[in-house]
């Protein structure tokens, strides 16, 4: 009789905390754990397009932060403002670390993200009802912790001319921005296919 073999599943969760882990040593001091394990699930919450994308006048889209801010504002509640908050600092983190190069077109940079998502953690770090340390943690070192975000998700690997080749023969079959824009971060020039002859 075979002796199997144990079956070892890793969530999506893990797999952010466990790369922010990993990079996170580099950080002196590092993170903390507690932090980390938010994190990572913030990563894989996110993850979902259901938990980011939300529909606003019709319209599937990223509810802008500044949106978020006058909700918390006008919330009538401190659960409820911390709610918002949460997030407010969870989104500021994700598509700060993420997508700065986006936003940065719209003349967006990295310190809107610091100044809302730290803000928001600041606030949760004295009222919310949990996470009182890991929120005060975000809070103070939000600017750190983007670059560590974007570390762990960054896919550090080698393209070679197939690879490439491959790339853009998808992005010329479907339009893709997101294929386009990873031509361009590998230095290849491309014309939108509107302007193909």
């Amino acid at each position: 009789m075979p002796t199997s073999q144990p079956i070892f599943e890793r969530n999506l969760a893990d797999y952010f905390r466990e790369r922010l882990q990993e990079c996170g040593e580099q950080l002196a001091p590092p993170p903390q754990e507690d932090t980390l394990w938010y994190m990572g699930n913030v990563l894989a919450r996110f993850g979902d397009s259901d938990q980011l994308f939300s529909y606003d006048e019709g319209e599937l889209g990223i509810r802008p932060l500044a949106l978020l801010y006058k909700d918390a504002h006008e919330a009538g509640t401190t659960r409820e403002r911390c709610l918002i908050l949460r997030q407010l600092g969870d989104m500021a983190l994700f598509i700060g670390a993420l997508f700065p190069e986006r936003y940065a077109r719209r003349g967006i940079l990295k310190d809107y993200f610091v100044g809302m998502g730290g803000g928001a953690y600041s606030y949760l770090s004295e009222n919310a009802p949990k996470n009182r340390h890991i929120f005060s943690e975000l809070a103070e070192t939000f600017s750190r912790m983007l670059h560590l975000v974007e570390q762990a998700c960054s896919k550090e690997q080698l393209f070679d001319a197939s690879d490439v080749l491959g790339l853009y023969e998808r992005w010329r079959a479907t339009g893709d921005i997101r294929l386009r824009e990873q031509l361009e971060a590998l230095g290849i020039c491309v014309m939108d296919q509107g302007q193909l002859h």
